[in-house]
């Protein structure tokens, strides 16, 4: 879907490009319009193309922008990975408690909770906790996969 708007962007784009007119009336009143007018105050605009850059350019890195060797590169990206991973052991071990944790809390009712309602209620915190520390293991779990 994306493709084919792209495409038909692409094709619309000359067919919306249109000569402008700039008229001025005998009261002063300027207005432009993409439709020539044989009044004596119009005159035809000359606009710039849009896009002045050859694309060769627009590719090539400026001569003083900052770069990294890729050795360095290779040690940065192994250097995330093992922090990363080393977070990840971490929230998998906060994941293992919250769970048991909850797991407890379930087995326990009190006295004073006569219906479901307030068991729930008493509950929610400990489900909201797991429920971080799911989504910070999916998280970390792409991090990862995304280093090169």
């Amino acid at each position: 879907m994306r493709t084919l708007f792209l495409i038909l962007v692409m094709i619309a784009a000359p067919v919306a490009y249109a000569d402008m007119w700039k008229c001025v009336d005998q009261d002063g009143n300027t207005r432009y319009t993409n439709v020539k007018a044989d009044a004596k105050g119009c005159k035809a605009l000359d606009f710039d193309p849009i896009n002045t850059v050859p694309a060769t350019r627009m590719q090539q890195k400026p001569v003083n922008f900052p770069s990294v060797r890729s050795d360095t590169q290779r040690q940065r990206d192994a250097d995330r990975r093992k922090i990363l991973e080393q977070e990840m052991t971490q929230e998998q071990q906060q994941l293992e408690l919250a769970k048991r944790q909850l797991t407890e809390q379930k087995d326990i009712r009190l006295g004073s909770e006569k219906n479901y309602a307030r068991v729930e209620e008493r509950l929610m915190p400990y489900q909201d906790k797991v429920r971080l520390h799911e989504s910070n293991v999916e998280s970390l779990k792409k991090e990862i996969a995304n280093i090169r």
